[in-house]
């Protein structure tokens, strides 16, 4: 009885699920307060340190729209990785129940319940299981649906895996161990990701210091000694000054995010 109901439910959240297409992201509502007032924050102190003007506040507005934009990458990209690393635990879950003679439905039944332990039932892999058994419910093939995932997610490793769970599924070869095998290598690639991705963190937040360095050393003057910029603001020379040194701020940033995004 348990059983069933542990099905129906796994069935009604393949219902509710969305497909959802990871290259691209929605701010949740929290999400967009909380960047949009981060995003507020940084041009007012870019209007500050470079212009003390209400008017540069307004005119420099659109650059938040570009930080909303790159803080929406950033966090599609951390989803990218938090599916691989999902997906690679569905794998070996789905070798395990394989190998304990499972069939191919109810191994992926069996590895919606484990997804669901490790990493909750909303998690993006208890979410893609619940649609693959809810499709095979409804006598889709296993293989078209994991590679709509494929597809969907836009991750190398998820495509080329259902590509040869469908090529080991009809060629009627030893299908555990195939998986296996295609599990491993794609292993293999994914410690190599998170080895860089954790390298290259290290480096960001160095970056992100840096780039705090110049308003901290400017604020640092401007508050310890009254004055010593005025010179700089609210006539013409100044202006072009500041805004040839915030062109420069500008291209030095975008230069800086350009090296540290390593794609593997």
């Amino acid at each position: 009885m348990s059983q069933k109901v542990s099905l129906k439910a796994i069935l009604s959240l393949g219902q509710q699920a969305s497909n959802i297409d990871y290259s691209i992201y929605s701010f949740s509502i929290r999400e967009f307060v909380l960047y949009g007032l981060e995003s507020f924050g940084i041009v007012g102190l870019i209007a500050y340190v470079f212009y003390r003007s209400a008017v540069a506040f307004i005119l420099l507005s659109p650059l938040s729209i570009l930080y909303m934009q790159q803080k929406r990458k950033e966090l599609r990209d951390k989803r990218y990785l938090t599916l691989g690393l999902q997906f690679r635990e569905l794998m070996n879950s789905m070798i395990a129940s394989l190998q304990a003679g499972y069939s191919i439905e109810n191994s992926f039944v069996h590895s919606h319940s484990d997804m669901s332990l490790l990493f909750g039932k909303n998690s993006y892999i208890s979410l893609e299981t619940a649609i693959i058994i809810k499709g095979m419910r409804n006598n889709g093939n296993v293989e078209d649906l994991l590679m709509d995932f494929g597809i969907r997610s836009h991750e190398d490793d998820i495509k080329d895996f259902a590509e040869m769970f469908r090529i080991a599924k009809r060629s009627g070869g030893d299908l555990p161990k195939m998986i296996k095998q295609t599990a491993d290598i794609i292993s293999e690639k994914m410690d190599v990701r998170r080895r860089i991705a954790t390298i290259i963190s290290a480096k960001k937040m160095e970056q992100s210091v840096m780039n705090l360095v110049p308003f901290g050393i400017i604020l640092y003057i401007d508050f310890s000694s009254p004055g010593f910029f005025d010179a700089l603001y609210h006539n013409i020379a100044g202006i072009v000054i500041m805004t040839m040194l915030l062109g420069i701020y500008l291209v030095a940033y975008m230069m800086a995010k350009k090296i540290t995004d390593i794609k593997v």
